[in-house]
């Protein structure tokens, strides 16, 4: 009984993993199908790429920006 073929490559793996991270995307786990679609499940953005701040970030900044203004 011969092997059949298989329907990805390590390579292609791998490329799918590098274009998630180079988009700022967190590699939270892959899922691979019988018809070999290659999924990357993102965990979340990386924390460099997150900007979202809360009312008291804003209040912080702009008092920290009043203190060094008047130094």
């Amino acid at each position: 009984m011969a092997r059949r073929a298989s329907l990805f490559t390590q390579a292609d793996v791998e490329r799918a993993v590098k274009a998630a991270r180079n988009a700022g995307m967190e590699v939270g786990a892959l899922e691979i199908t019988k018809d070999g679609t290659i999924r990357v499940i993102v965990g979340a953005l990386m924390a460099e790429s997150l900007t979202a701040t809360t009312p008291l970030d804003e209040w912080k900044a702009k008092r920290d920006a009043r203190a060094t203004k008047g130094t």
